[in-house]
């Protein structure tokens, strides 16, 4: 069982901004460890700490080079553009094709406190875009045309209610 259960469209946590982590100690090294339990049984890629309902600025991933932690993450600069079919977890089940900065520079601490600083391009700049999107309070649906966006909300309530696919 996972630590945490994901929070999903509709949850308020969700549209609030998180606020910066002014402390590295154990029970956010505890926090973050719990965090890549859970977004590895999910599955995912990513997960922010709101996502877990901590309003902390840091999230965890993996695109399969290990388990990595970012606390404070900025993106300093971004370059050119890439469509990709994108999901999330707290979108559970959808995916769009977004548009997104290619490249990306980003900053921000590691859970020893060290500076980080990373250039990203393609699939982890990618990351890092909808990971900060979650720390600001933003959900993918809102790089989607109105229209699109609209059904997605739309199918996510029926499926919330069982009236969707899946529901009885």
């Amino acid at each position: 069982m996972s630590p945490f259960e994901i929070r999903t469209f509709g949850d308020p946590v969700l549209r609030r901004a998180a606020t910066e982590v002014t402390d590295i100690d154990a029970r956010l090294v505890r926090l973050t460890d719990d965090m890549l339990t859970t977004m590895y049984q999910a599955p995912g890629i990513g997960l922010a700490a709101p996502q877990v309902g901590v309003q902390k600025r840091l999230f965890v991933y993996d695109i399969g080079e290990g388990p990595q932690v970012l606390v404070n993450p900025e993106i300093s600069e971004s370059d050119g553009e890439w469509v990709y079919e994108e999901g999330c977890l707290s979108v559970p089940g959808l995916t769009f094709e977004i548009v997104r900065p290619k490249e990306v520079h980003l900053t921000g601490v590691d859970l020893d406190g060290n500076d980080v600083s990373i250039e990203a391009d393609e699939l982890l700049a990618r990351l890092f875009q909808h990971e900060l999107d979650h720390l600001d309070g933003v959900l993918l649906l809102e790089h989607l045309e109105p229209d699109e966006a609209a059904r997605a909300k739309r199918a996510l309530r029926e499926r919330a209610l069982g009236l969707g696919p899946g529901g009885d």
